[in-house]
């Protein structure tokens, strides 16, 4: 089952995805159920209720004309992981521990959903804004010392994310902090795929695409910490909530394609690696699950304003 949150007439909804290209908002499925998709997925058998709803129902709505929202527009926290695959951190150089996953947080502000605009910050602020495309997870039960083999027991679903990074910002601190939250510079989306549906994501990949151009293609099972590993670690420092995202990481970049001249990108000079810029379209894609598509629009000068 396919899920995604959505505005309409200034207000926050929820659909379900009933074909290729339709979809039923849940208040029309199911009017008893809640209306955002953290309180459904709250509800102990929130998702149950609601795929015996939508079996009977036939999609009167089109996925194209829809206003997406962040699958969870209001989670009580975003974790992201850095340096969560090898090939990334064969090409950045970078050390990590091999014992404990490197976590940071994004903020509801830097994130947009499926067709929404990215914003590029203006030249005099930075130049180096990069795409990652990654897996991230969705909390479906909550829980405190999750052992790693129940952890898929506490997943609602899968979805894809756009990491959007400022790279100069990254590297002003030791903590990646603002470089990794400036105003909606990454995405989340389209939908949130239930686990049942999606399976087991070492089984699948991440796929990026800036232009339509292959730019990351990697196996899920290359990540140092696997989906389990990270659940059972956050775990333990504090609950889990339902609504809560994990994104698991990027792959590193592939080589330049033939026939291209690409000049190796940022401080560390990654080959294959390029800067979004306004007018790109970047889609980070995971295979059996969907494809996350935004446009890149230049942010507004830096000039003051109240």
């Amino acid at each position: 089952m396919r899920i995604f949150s959505y505005t309409e007439n200034g207000a926050s909804r929820i659909g379900v995805v009933t074909g290729a290209d339709t979809f039923q908002p849940v208040a029309d499925v199911a009017p008893m159920l809640p209306t955002s998709l953290r309180a459904l997925i709250s509800l102990p058998d929130g998702l149950a209720r609601l795929r015996d709803a939508a079996g009977s129902h036939v999609g009167t709505r089109s996925l194209q004309d829809a206003s997406y929202l962040p699958v969870i527009p209001d989670p009580h926290v975003t974790w992201a992981l850095a340096l969560n695959f090898k090939t990334h951190i064969e090409e950045t150089g970078l050390i990590t521990s091999n014992e404990f996953p490197h976590l940071f947080i994004r903020t509801p502000a830097s994130l947009v959903g499926h067709n929404q605009p990215l914003l590029c910050p203006p030249p005099e602020i930075a130049t180096e804004f990069d795409y990652e495309g990654e897996l991230a997870v969705i909390i479906g039960r909550g829980g405190r010392h999750i052992p790693v083999e129940r952890a898929f027991e506490h997943i609602a679903g899968f979805t894809c994310f756009n990491e959007g990074s400022v790279r100069e910002y990254q590297r002003h601190n030791r903590n990646f902090g603002l470089g990794k939250n400036f105003e909606r510079s990454g995405s989340v989306g389209p939908w949130l795929m239930t686990i049942d549906e999606f399976g087991d994501p070492k089984k699948q990949r991440v796929i990026t695409r800036l232009n339509g151009i292959e730019r990351q293609n990697a196996p899920l099972d290359d990540m140092l910490f696997s989906v389990e590993q990270v659940i059972h670690y956050l775990s333990t420092g504090y609950t889990l909530r339902p609504g809560d995202m994990i994104a698991m990481g990027t792959p590193g970049a592939l080589q330049p394609h033939p026939g291209e001249d690409l000049q190796p990108a940022g401080r560390h000079k990654i080959w294959g690696q390029v800067n979004m810029k306004p007018g790109d379209k970047v889609e980070v894609g995971i295979t059996g699950l969907g494809v996350l598509a935004n446009s890149i629009v230049g942010d507004e000068n830096a000039s003051y304003h109240p």
